[in-house]
């Protein structure tokens, strides 16, 4: 049976707002993640949902636990969704790396695997780790649907992992994950299915309404 699995990256914390790397450091969220997270709960009610689960890490545990409480849930926290440890990178802009090193962020943008930063997590265990959880989570929930909450880097790498895809340019594939979003893939057996990718969980706000026609048009 084919599973469904919700990929959510986390809401905003203090560190993303500033552009900074935040790995395995637990961060806190700001107003505007936690806002995002109760926003994730309203849209899952309104979404067939049958599981929960995080990071262990705080921003994730944060931004997943009103959806939970609203569907009635429990958090299933998952040491394999925890966000990649960036070494040298950690709690740092490219900026500040580049001022340091140019030539480390130039290979690493260049290809994120064979570029990592120094002291990093080897993109490969990353992805096994995370692909593993995810299929785990699939097995246990056949044909039902799962909200995962996790992060920006962990599921741009799992996802090139489903879906056969280079690891080190996930940067390049998947530019970025917004917060609060949803992306939903479907798994059966070892395929995997990419059906909608960084949905928002809110409308838009309405576009402002058109100004007088300049004399002439």
């Amino acid at each position: 049976m084919t599973s469904r699995l919700l990929l959510v990256r986390h809401g905003e914390t203090a560190w993303h707002a500033e552009n900074r790397y935040a790995g395995v450091t637990d961060v806190d969220l700001t107003p505007r993640g936690l806002a995002q997270g109760a926003a994730l709960g309203t849209w899952a009610v309104r979404h067939r949902v049958d599981a929960v689960t995080s990071s262990p890490l705080t921003r994730a545990r944060l931004t997943a636990a009103p959806a939970a409480a609203a569907l009635d849930l429990t958090v299933d926290v998952q040491e394999g969704l925890r966000e990649v440890d960036f070494g040298w990178g950690e709690g740092r802009t490219v900026q500040e790396m580049a001022e340091e090193d140019p030539e480390a962020v130039r290979r690493f943008r260049e290809d994120a695997d064979t570029g990592a930063f120094p002291g990093s997590e080897p993109v490969a265990d990353a992805a096994a780790r995370a692909t593993a959880t995810l299929r785990d989570l699939a097995r246990r929930h056949r044909g039902g649907t799962v909200l995962v909450v996790a992060h920006n880097t962990l599921l741009r790498i799992a996802l090139c992992d489903l879906l056969g895809l280079p690891l080190g340019r996930y940067r390049h594939i998947f530019p970025r994950l917004d917060n609060g979003a949803v992306t939903e893939i479907e798994i059966h057996g070892t395929r995997t299915a990419l059906r909608s990718l960084n949905v928002p969980t809110t409308p838009p706000p309405p576009a402002p309404a058109p100004g007088p026609t300049p004399a002439g048009d």
